[in-house]
């Protein structure tokens, strides 16, 4: 598992494989689910997931993305 989800040789956000890159994506957007819905009621829990959502994406939403598109290109020149 932990190989799935190393860096990838191509790009800054990338990783080894496209499945890795999805699972880092899942945990992020649970992870920002349970802070939003959290906010109000536990405000910790909510800033903790919230930094451990970014924490999975390796930065903001849009390095998860570029990632994505890094991983796709990978990938293609397969």
């Amino acid at each position: 598992m932990k190989q799935m989800l190393d860096k990838g040789e191509f790009g800054l956000f990338a990783t080894k494989t496209l499945g890795g890159h999805l699972i880092r994506g899942v945990i992020a957007v649970a992870l920002i689910y349970v802070a939003i819905e959290r906010q109000h009621a536990n405000p910790v829990w909510a800033v903790l997931a919230g930094l451990l959502a970014l924490v999975a994406m390796r930065g903001c939403p849009v390095c998860w993305t570029i990632g994505l598109i890094e991983n796709i290109q990978q990938r293609l020149r397969q």
